[in-house]
């Protein structure tokens, strides 16, 4: 098996060093893009695990590039993590619709290190073997594919993880904290708004069924029971 293959995206050149040189360091195969239109050039050609993708970038910005490679099937299930240096909640919030994970500059390396680790043992860890259906809602977690009445839902990362989390357990609520925990890991940094932008995505994106996940006023959020 090769070397993980990471895309890092960044107009700064010392940032991107830096980031090369301990992922490098770390095992990683690292390829290097300055724009956003050469990063979705270089998505769209050869295949990469993750991407670093800086908010900022001269002439289209990281969210819509994050946006361009979320409605490309080539690149849809590419998992992101966005490098900025704007940690305001509007931009955390922007970030995560789209993201799997974001870290604010001034940043350490080995910080963001561990988000990698972490996202990539997230994309390894989902079940390839059960195919969930719940009522006409059919999730197969291997192929990471969606279907509802057969017709194909095209999902982000987060997303996907969120739907499995909650149709595994149907009924059970689930509060805002233990979503970002399960889907982001422990100690992540993120407001309730994020967790419901994220909700009203997935709603949005299941269409006619998206009424299947419920709100629990004050609690967080449930997959309905189907009989």
């Amino acid at each position: 098996m090769g070397k993980t293959r990471i895309l890092v995206v960044d107009d700064e050149e010392d940032i991107s060093e830096l980031v090369r040189y301990n992922l490098v360091a770390a095992g990683y195969a690292v390829i290097l893009a300055e724009s956003g239109e050469e990063a979705v050039r270089l998505a769209g050609r050869e295949p990469f695990d993750l991407v670093v993708l800086d908010l900022m970038l001269p002439g289209i910005s990281g969210i819509e590039v994050a946006g361009m490679l979320k409605a490309d099937p080539k690149t849809l299930n590419i998992p992101i993590i966005m490098l900025t240096a704007r940690g305001e909640e509007a931009d955390v919030v922007a970030g995560l619709a789209l993201a799997d994970d974001y870290v604010t500059k001034p940043f350490s390396p080995k910080i963001l290190g561990a988000r990698i680790s972490a996202v990539l043992r997230r994309k390894s860890d989902v079940s390839e073997k059960d195919i969930l259906c719940r009522g006409d809602i059919s999730i197969d977690p291997g192929r990471r594919k969606v279907e509802v009445s057969g017709e194909p839902v095209e999902l982000s990362f987060s997303e996907f993880q969120i739907l499995v989390m909650l149709c595994k357990r149907p009924g059970w609520v689930f509060t805002r904290s233990q979503i970002v925990d399960a889907v982001r890991g422990d100690n992540y940094s993120v407001t309730e708004r994020s967790v419901d932008v994220q909700i009203a995505g997935l709603r949005k994106k299941l269409g006619s069924r998206g009424h299947y996940i419920e709100t629990v006023r004050s609690v967080g959020y449930r997959f309905k029971e189907i009989p």
